[in-house]
């Protein structure tokens, strides 16, 4: 479903796996959503032949599964758009993001699931030769060295499991290692399948200098980090897996907190530093990047940004625009304290003749207007005059000395 307006609950920046679950999730909760993605939906998973270990599919292929993600959120009403936001401006309560192509869109709240793309090694002849033999993905483009000579830099999990699926078409892949002889950073099990794939070769200790050819790669340049000497090794394609970095770059302006790597930080629900943006999958600074736990974070942050969109609601409609001056409860459901004071204030605010009124809050799932008042523990109150904060009451007192508190207001 195409955009319908500019004026959305929730928008998402990123079409992976976070950004499609937050969009189901969002969706469901019958938050008008909209997904703007500039690339195909599925992020980097679109490119994923084969994936093996996410919950319930023994054998899944990337874009089959990704395919199935937008059709679950199309489900919900999520409207989708392909687009590139060029800018945003998330300080203000209403967030406005401005794509390239289709203009200004407004939202009360933003997930960034941008995800991250590979880092570039930029060493001589890695930018004149991309898309002429120089690749960063396996699943586009190894078909095209159907009985060549390739070679692979890097030992992660993304570098052996992809040169496996290199050595499905190429005549030999060549593998170049940091480490010492038999040291790879991938899992065990792919180490011991690629260490007796009888296409596959290592070259221990090394690094590679140069990329070298003329219409398109003909060999690289290999130094070895023990004795200095470089060497040559005749090949037609280099596929480079030496790591990703997040695509945040374009962010940096708006406040957003990151680490030295562009990463951004968030809490437990998500949330970022900047009120009603949160932040989901490979983009935010986490211990593990997977599928399963990009899909897990956009489920967090939906959840996060319908109750942050709630308690908003709430407080401009039930608190700036009582009126009557407001007595903000904190409780917590599970605290017997607590209930039992809100049943003691409910009596004085009749001994006052209802002068006040009483909106309560759970803190165990209202958490944003607990951080905006500072609140930490329960029972608390907190006097609002439109929103403006006049007082906050001693809890501990008894009935005579809440009326007192009270009473000159």
């Amino acid at each position: 479903m195409e955009p319908t307006n500019n004026l959305y609950d929730l928008i998402i920046i990123g079409g992976g796996p976070a950004g499609l679950t937050a969009a189901v999730y969002g969706g469901r909760a019958k938050l008008k959503t909209l997904l703007i993605n500039k690339g195909p939906l599925g992020g980097m998973v679109d490119t994923t032949r084969e994936l093996v270990n996410y919950p319930g599919y023994s054998r899944v292929g990337g874009p089959e599964l990704m395919r199935d993600f937008k059709n679950h959120a199309e489900i919900f009403g999520v409207e989708f758009l392909k687009d590139q936001v060029i800018s945003t401006d998330l300080s203000p309560e209403t967030k406005k993001l401005v794509t390239k192509k289709k203009g200004e869109f407004l939202a009360r709240a933003v997930i960034i699931a941008v995800g991250t793309e590979p880092r570039l090694l930029n060493i001589p002849g890695e930018k004149e030769f991309q898309g002429s033999g120089v690749s960063y993905c396996a699943t586009c483009d190894a078909e095209f060295y159907e009985g060549e000579d390739v070679v692979i830099v890097g030992s992660g999990d993304q570098a052996i499991e992809e040169g496996m699926l290199i050595a499905k078409f190429a005549r030999q892949v060549t593998v170049i290692v940091l480490h010492d002889e038999g040291v790879l950073d991938c899992n065990k099990v792919s180490k011991e399948r690629a260490l007796r794939h009888e296409k596959i070769k290592f070259v221990w200790n090394s690094t590679i200098e140069e990329i070298i050819g003329q219409q398109s790669v003909t060999a690289v340049r290999i130094k070895n980090l023990k004795n200095g000497t470089s060497n040559l090794i005749d090949c037609q394609g280099v596929f480079l897996f030496v790591g990703m970095v997040p695509c945040t770059a374009w962010l940096a302006a708006n406040g957003l907190k990151m680490d030295k790597r562009g990463y951004i930080a968030a809490s437990e629900l998500m949330e970022t530093n900047v009120e009603g943006v949160y932040v989901a999958g490979d983009s935010r600074v986490k211990y593990l990047r997977q599928v399963v736990t990009a899909a897990s974070d956009g489920a967090t942050a939906a959840v996060a940004a319908e109750r942050y969109i709630d308690e908003l609601q709430t407080f401009n409609t039930r608190i700036l625009q009582s009126e009557k001056t407001v007595l903000l409860l904190f409780i917590d459901a599970m605290n017997n304290e607590s209930m039992a004071f809100g049943t003691k204030l409910e009596d004085v605010n009749r001994a006052l003749l209802e002068k006040f009124q009483i909106l309560q809050v759970d803190l165990a799932t209202q958490k944003n207007l607990a951080q905006k008042y500072n609140i930490g523990r329960v029972p608390a109150v907190v006097v609002l005059d439109h929103g403006q904060k006049l007082k906050s009451l001693d809890c501990s007192a008894d009935r005579a000395g809440l009326i007192s508190q009270l009473s000159n207001l």
